[in-house]
């Protein structure tokens, strides 16, 4: 695709997403690759830009140099960020009572823990990823399979080919230890991509998905 093209679409693409201030993002494209660069208010709308550009078709790659910075009244003290992240994950019902502990220092959140499910793990980041004063988030929770699974195989390539908007066939789908999958072939968007990866995220006993799959050019 035409680099001059491809950046065009993608900064429709970041005037297009409501929570994102494009006039302060700068985008440079080498190929399919894409670098963002530029600051924003909060690391929600760092997350929301990122997004943005991996649905534009032609992107493969993204360099991530955005960064976040907060007006002096809107800045927080690390200890009241650890305080409103531990509240935020404490109202969450998803996420289990007591299971995540946060460690926080200048903006940088990291999270720790166990669980039971994938979707637990990533509920945690949404939570913490809106509150103000966030610059980044490391998620080190770990996942605990509550059972283990010797069909996942089976139960992945399934759900796989039940998404419409999925080229079950060129995907191939290996479990390794019970509880690790790999995922190989090809994909044509990034949308497809993460369908895929959520699917084989939401079979039971999942603990790691190591995502080798390539996007059609």
């Amino acid at each position: 695709m035409n680099e001059l093209k491809l950046r065009d679409d993608i900064l429709d693409e970041l005037g297009y997403e409501p929570i994102v201030d494009a006039a302060h993002i700068g985008v440079a494209v080498d190929q399919d690759v894409v670098t963002l660069s530029g600051h924003v208010g909060s690391y929600a709308q760092k997350l929301a830009a990122i997004s943005a550009v991996r649905r534009v078709k032609g992107v493969h790659g993204i360099a991530d140099e955005i960064e976040v910075r907060y007006s002096s009244d809107a800045k927080a003290t690390d200890d009241e960020i650890a305080r409103r992240a531990i509240n935020v994950l404490s109202w969450d019902s998803v996420v289990p009572s007591n299971a995540i502990q946060v460690t926080v220092r200048d903006g940088l959140v990291t999270l720790t823990g166990k669980v039971n499910w994938y979707y637990q793990k990533s509920s945690a980041e949404r939570d913490v990823r809106r509150l103000s004063g966030v610059r980044s988030i490391v998620n080190n929770i770990e996942i605990e399979p509550h059972a283990k699974a010797d069909n996942v195989k089976m139960k992945i390539e399934a759900a796989l080919k039940r998404h419409a908007e999925i080229e079950a066939k060129d995907i191939r789908v290996t479990v390794r230890d019970d509880d690790e999958v790999l995922l190989e072939g090809k994909v044509r968007n990034w949308d497809e991509k993460f369908a895929v990866e959520n699917a084989a995220w939401s079979a039971p006993g999942v603990k790691n998905v190591k995502d080798r799959l390539t996007i059609e050019s």
